[in-house]
């Protein structure tokens, strides 16, 4: 089931545009002052599965491997994706834009290239010198201003404030050029990922060739200095050639690949836009199965659960090994008040699924939640708290997981669940209120009562 929850996150490179037209207003501004940022985070382990599976080669080429790098989807219709830390997001509209695995795959080593090169660091030493940059150029200025006010020359006067406008400019279009730099690098860096994983570089320039068009489209006439990065035709221009000459060039994603990635992007047209968006995503193929999948998911949302269950039962009996359309149907199945099927669909995603994804697995305590019953309620509890273990940052199943303890009177166990979920929400007040209930109702020492304790005692970084 795909799910959204609001986050908090560390995004400085999200905000370095609006610290950039900012800048000659704020010149003693820091990045911290727009760190901050709240991103609609989507949560799906079909997709989840795919994106890792892309990222896994190229993580491995770059190094990056063993570096704990997570992949974050987020709700955005646009074509985008960035990186913060250890993390890279990428937006849905990404991934439902991009027509083959190879595109995404190039996306993915593009912003491995920024990690593994440690752009970011350097990102925030450039804008430590902008500053000091724009600081002194605003010193200079208000000294001169003040000093013509003083000797009633206006000329002095107007030459001070020309001179802190200039200077914050001069810091602006240093930083940018930098970051074009740091741009193309990471672009050179990403064909030589792919060329290393054995993979064609062609999903990059069709990128590229998209964002071109689009601005072309648009009417969009920009000051290739006014930006950070390289105009999308410069792009192609510089990494044409060096891609072409790629053995790999050629090489087209295989077949099956290709059909769970017009899965994905079904799936993802179903949830944010509805039926008619993925009518429009495969018209072309409008009876193949990633249509018809997106056409259940649709049916489903929209209320018809007993149409949608015939819709993903013909698709199951074509790929019967497929752990998604399982999950589906115990979606559908919990939808059409029928919990008890829908546990054994959903246990029968994860007995099909690579690993053992937590999401499902929460999903399966969900289904044995809604059945009621207090033997199932108890295994629910016992499942929802193992998939939480292993995707702890999924707030939206510690609800469930409170709702277990709660049906099985530990209160205690409950709060606590209920303090999880406001903490990974960003909500920490409502997280400590929670988590001191939780606390009074255990025992001193216990495991509970130190996580209570670190939840208690969090203090939001500055």
């Amino acid at each position: 089931m795909l799910e959204r929850n609001t986050m908090v996150y560390t995004t400085v490179t999200r905000t370095i545009s609006l610290f950039l037209v900012a800048a000659y207003l704020t010149v003693a501004s820091t990045p911290s002052a727009f760190a901050q940022s709240r991103v609609t985070v989507v949560r799906d382990a079909e997709i989840e599965a795919l994106i890792s599976e892309y990222a896994q080669p190229i993580l491995k080429a770059a190094g990056l491997s063993r570096s704990g790098i997570d992949i974050v989807l987020v709700n955005n219709r646009s074509f985008n994706a960035f990186v913060d830390g250890r993390r890279i997001f990428i937006h849905t509209g990404a991934l439902t834009d991009a027509e083959t695995p190879n595109e995404v795959i190039g996306v993915l080593a593009h912003e491995a290239g920024h990690i593994a090169g440690g752009h970011q660091e350097r990102l925030r030493q450039q804008l430590q010198r902008a500053q000091t940059m724009a600081i002194v150029s605003a010193l200079i200025g208000i000294g001169a201003g003040v000093a013509g006010a003083a000797s009633d020359s206006r000329g002095l006067a107007t030459a001070g404030m020309g001179m802190a406008a200039g200077g914050a400019e001069m810091a602006r279009r240093s930083l940018l050029g930098y970051q074009r730099s740091e741009e193309a690098t990471a672009d050179r860096t990403a064909i030589d990922y792919l060329n290393r994983t054995g993979q064609s570089a062609n999903g990059m320039l069709k990128t590229f060739e998209r964002l071109a068009g689009g601005m072309a489209l648009a009417g969009i006439n920009v000051d290739p200095y006014q930006i950070s990065h390289p105009m999308p035709r410069e792009r192609i221009a510089n990494l044409e050639e060096l891609a072409r000459k790629s053995r790999y060039f050629d090489r087209k994603d295989p077949p099956q690949l290709q059909l769970r990635h017009d899965m994905m992007r079904a799936k993802i047209a179903a949830y944010m836009e509805g039926g008619q968006a993925v009518q429009r995503l495969f018209r072309g193929n409008p009876r193949g199965i990633p249509a018809r999948y997106g056409d259940a998911i649709a049916t489903y949302l929209n209320g018809n659960p007993r149409t949608a269950l015939q819709k993903v039962d013909a698709l199951i009996a074509e790929m019967p090994r497929n752990a998604y359309l399982q999950e589906l149907r115990g979606d559908i199945l919990i939808k059409a008040s029928r919990a008890e099927e829908a546990a054994n669909a959903y246990a029968r995603a994860l007995s099909l699924a690579p690993g053992t994804p937590g999401l499902l697995q929460v999903g399966y305590g969900q289904a044995l939640l809604a059945t009621g019953k207090p033997d199932l309620v108890k295994k629910a509890a016992s499942e929802l708290q193992t998939g939480l273990s292993r995707e702890p940052e999924f707030a939206n199943g510690y609800r469930y997981l409170a709702q277990a303890y709660g049906q099985l009177g530990d209160i205690a166990a409950a709060d606590l669940a209920t303090a999880e979920g406001h903490f990974h929400l960003g909500r920490y007040q409502d997280a400590k209120i929670f988590a001191t209930r939780a606390q009074k109702r255990m025992k001193r020492g216990t495991p509970g009562w130190l996580r209570a304790q670190d939840i208690i005692q969090y203090r939001k970084p500055g």
